[in-house]
């Protein structure tokens, strides 16, 4: 059975070197601080060591550098943001692959993961910000206001606003401690941002910490998962193909549902032409030469504020992540590269006067908006002799070079299990079983909210929120005769779908390729499906039921998809599959490109999960093999897909870039 960490201590990683694998994370995922983690090579306690591991209830950590609901929460979020990587010959220059190629291509689900994201990270941090502010201006914690006000005025009266800012920003850069003193931590649900004292959570108990409606949670970051989707369901019809989730790239070929399902995305602009034909207008396409340049104009522009709005994030992750570096990577060295500049910065202001300072500032506005023919031929010749110049201006390629975003971090500490022969386990949680309403966990005596300790449990306590308090009598006249119509054709498009699926069954064992995509694409929700991993995958290829098996006793490892499991032959090794069941065997390190695609289609998904209330739709995954010919695999019906996914990432030496 897969081990535990045997201790929760975080010693500083000792310094790698580039020889140890191509980029940074490969590197860092070799060092001496988890040797300890070990899995026994017994192939039949491998399954029941992840599930152990997986189980929220473990108290030891799996990884000494980090909780486990930490961990658990990058990877699960992982899961989310990645769709699709290919193998990339050379090493990015910050060191770090995983990154976000700048051709990467837009689809509505991409932008829903990017915004999602986007309130995750950075929305969250600046409501908490903003709480920040405003129990500073309230006064109801009267000695740390007290000290802010001092030191902002006594400042001001010396001249050293500017260095006193600074000096404060080291402080917070350079010794984490100091971050709890000037800013002490609140639950962002309880704080009432009119008057900076506390309230009852928007979702009536304080069932968390990091959200800003306080919604229960049963692993770390659920519920700021889940804002954020409710938030991206609510936007309307401007993010009607995001809120649907929509994704050709993710669409099997000849997807059976496809083709006689209408696109959501067209009810508002068939709603406006049914407008206009009301006025008298004809609303036709061949009248109206604005709409198709128009609706480009949109994706186009859609598809830049994505790439801008990931780039935004990414930054913000790598400071977050230099300011509170997680092991392998260095606890120390981003700090300290952090105060040494904004050391600089504090010389300059003691030097520098106001004056000199605004009329700094001024001539830069002018020069900038005047002398666009100096930039132009700079740039010219820039770009004539310094090619990679460009390279510079990016913020991962200095100041936070070697830094991690959260998913390259994520990547490292999978790599990390994979060079340990552990790999690391999903979380595992029943999606049917509600969150827990009783309060999160509050310690009084941390946070100071100038309040009673009665009157601070009484806020967290359980209670109504505002959005569910109707009647039981309203509610029963909300019943109508509509309901009994929908559930009418919700189950006559049940028994469709299922007949549609049957005969792919039909087709596909009279050797239809495209009906072999869609068999077995259904599964019974919360139904184990054994084997789940972590070296066997239950998958179907061309219609036939098997696992996908990594045989690690090959160098390099080797992927291969049998229709017998292991328990008929008690081996994971390509040789000891019996003979004619393995369809195809692929070496890791041949894979040049992973792609995740829909089991029906966007189209087919929405309504299969209309029509279904006790199914689930099993996606699936493509694998491009590397060479002339680039043979492809799909790979369907995988209830393990994402652990797989993650696999194939961190198993083998090669430098990824998401696309």
């Amino acid at each position: 059975m897969t081990s535990q960490a045997r201790h929760t201590a975080t010693p500083e990683p000792e310094e790698t070197t580039k020889d140890v694998g191509p980029t940074d994370s490969h590197a860092l995922s070799h060092t001496k601080e988890h040797e300890d983690i070990e899995i026994t090579p017994n192939p039949n306690d491998v399954y029941e060591g992840w599930i152990a591991l997986s189980s929220k209830d473990v108290k030891e950590r799996i990884i000494p550098s980090i909780p486990n609901e930490d961990l658990w929460m990058l990877i699960r979020r992982f899961n989310k943001q990645m769709f699709s990587v290919r193998a990339i010959p050379d090493t990015p220059t910050h060191g770090l692959d995983l990154n976000r190629t700048g051709q990467e291509q837009f689809s509505p689900i991409r932008l829903r993961a990017t915004l999602e994201r986007f309130y995750i990270v950075i929305v969250l941090s600046l409501a908490n910000f903003l709480n920040h502010v405003v129990r500073l201006r309230s006064w109801k914690e009267p000695r740390r206001t007290s000290a802010f006000c001092m030191t902002y005025f006594f400042s001001w009266l010396l001249d050293l606003l500017v260095p006193t800012s600074i000096t404060a920003l080291i402080a917070l850069a350079v010794y984490p401690p100091s971050r709890k003193w000037m800013f002490p931590p609140a639950p962002i649900a309880l704080i009432d941002t009119d008057t900076g004292g506390v309230q009852k959570p928007k979702a009536g108990v304080l069932g968390s910490h990091d959200s800003i409606t306080g919604a229960p949670e049963r692993l770390k970051g659920e519920a700021s998962e889940r804002e954020a989707q409710s938030l991206m369901n609510s936007i309307g019809s401007l993010a009607v193909g995001s809120t649907v989730g929509k994704h050709d790239q993710g669409v099997p070929e000849n997807a059976p549902i496809e083709s006689s399902v209408p696109d959501a995305m067209d009810i508002t602009s068939n709603a406006a032409d049914a407008r206009a034909a009301a006025h008298g207008e004809v609303p036709e396409d061949s009248h109206d030469k604005t709409r198709q340049p128009m609706n480009a104009a949109v994706m186009d522009g859609a598809g830049k504020a994505m790439r801008l709005i990931g780039d935004v994030v990414d930054h913000y992750e790598r400071f977050g992540n230099a300011l509170s570096p997680t092991p392998p990577f260095s606890t120390s060295t981003p700090r300290m590269r952090m105060g040494a500049i904004l050391g600089t910065a504090l010389l300059l202001s003691l030097v520098i006067s106001s004056y000199a300072f605004m009329k700094i500032i001024t001539f830069g506005i002018g020069v900038g908006f005047f002398g666009d023919p100096i930039f132009q031929r700079t740039i010219q010749y820039l770009n004539k002799n310094y090619p990679r110049w460009t390279d510079l201006l990016v913020p991962a390629n200095t100041l936070l070079k070697g830094i991690p975003t959260n998913s390259q971090l994520t990547l490292t500490l999978l790599r990390v299990g994979e060079a340990n022969a552990a790999p690391l386990p999903p979380p595992q949680v029943d999606l049917r079983e509600k969150p827990p309403s009783r309060p999160a966990s509050i310690h009084s005596s941390e946070v100071d909210l100038g309040v009673s300790k009665e009157e601070l449990h009484q806020a967290a306590a359980p209670g109504t929120p505002s959005h569910e308090k109707e009647t039981k009598d309203e509610k029963e006249h909300h019943k109508t005769w509509v309901s009994s119509v929908i559930g009418l054709f919700r189950r006559t498009t049940a028994v469709g779908i299922e007949s549609k699926l049957f005969s792919s069954r039909i087709r596909a064992a009279l050797g239809s390729e495209t009906a072999k995509t869609r068999v077995g694409v259904l599964n019974t929700k919360g139904h184990a499906v054994l084997p789940s991993g972590p070296t066997e995958f239950a998958a179907r290829y061309k219609s036939k039921k098997g696992v996908v098996v990594i045989d690690s006793s090959k160098d390099p490892p080797l992927l291969f998809f049998t229709t017998e499991p292991s328990s008929v032959w008690n081996d994971q090794r390509l040789e000891s599959a019996p003979n004619g069941s393995v369809r195809f065997s692929i070496p890791v390190s041949d894979i040049q490109e992973i792609r995740k695609v829909d089991g029906l289609g966007w189209k087919g998904k929405l309504v299969a999960g209309w029509a279904f209330k006790s199914k689930e739709v099993v996606d699936g995954m493509v694998l491009v093999r590397r060479g002339e010919k680039q043979e492809t695999y799909q790979l369907m019906a995988m209830p393990t897909r994402d652990e797989l996914f993650n696999r194939l990432l961190a198993i083998d030496g090669q430098v990824w870039e998401s696309c």
